[in-house]
């Protein structure tokens, strides 16, 4: 049986996604900090928020998975106000886009495939190497945008790495989808509700990543199931800087 494990899976667009990962056939894991997950899934618990949670995470998994045949990548925080974790970094570029590198480097003997769930709002960001990481260029919609443009840089730099390995990487955008991620809470909360209500359910949101789970290209970036454009930027120097905060090999 093959084993699948989604970062993020007790709710939203995880959730879905391990529904339907379990309706394949596969050992189906989720990666979950509190709450429950659905029927037939393992749960380990774990924490994105810093380089010695992921590490512990990391460790948790390879005690769990003796082989992950797809990893994804989707638990994700939209940012409604400056914070920082125990590291001194930005809490959304440390859970979107340094935890995903660094438990791609961890598990890089055990993964077989990774997908990578992104968001199209990626044409929006920038990323200043000296600012974005600590939060220094705050804002609560193009922070957001920033850590998923820094995450698809390193997406062809991650298949290049592992061609001879025999792993695949690729990334997707599942569509506007109805969930909490950005929810401010409050009267601007309530508004924002009413308007996702119109959007996309996760179970429609989670189709496109379970696609790419069975899929065997790499390096590619999807809006839903159209190939589109990776970004262009200083993803070297990016990579390099990932490695140097999280403590990556």
């Amino acid at each position: 049986m093959r084993t699948a494990v989604v970062t993020g899976g007790n709710r939203g667009i995880g959730y879905a996604v391990c529904e339907a990962l379990v309706g394949k056939g596969f050992r189906t894991v989720a990666v979950v900090r509190n709450g429950g997950a659905p029927p037939g899934v393992e749960v380990v618990r774990g924490d994105l928020a810093n380089r010695r949670t992921v590490d512990t995470l990391a460790s948790a998994l390879r005690d769990t998975c003796d082989a992950i045949d797809v990893l994804v990548h989707n638990a994700g925080i939209w940012p409604t106000r400056l914070r920082h974790n125990d590291d001194g970094i930005e809490e959304s570029f440390a859970v979107n886009h340094l935890a995903p590198f660094q438990l791609n480097l961890a598990l890089a003997d055990r993964v077989r495939r990774v997908v990578q769930v992104s968001a199209g709002l990626y044409v929006k960001g920038r990323v200043d190497l000296e600012r974005t990481p600590y939060g220094r260029d705050f804002h609560r919609m193009r922070t957001y945008c920033d850590t998923k443009r820094a995450n698809l840089l390193l997406v062809p730099l991650f298949a290049r790495r592992w061609q001879d390995a025999g792993v695949t990487i690729d990334a997707v955008h599942p569509g506007v989808i109805r969930t909490d991620l950005g929810d401010p809470g409050g009267v601007l909360g309530a508004v924002l509700r009413v308007v996702k209500r119109r959007w996309a359910s996760p179970a429609e949101g989670a189709v496109p990543i379970v696609r790419l789970a069975d899929d065997t290209g790499s390096g590619r970036y999807f809006d839903v199931d159209t190939e589109g454009a990776l970004p262009d930027g200083p993803a070297q120097a990016l990579w390099d800087q990932a490695r140097e905060l999280t403590g990556a090999g």
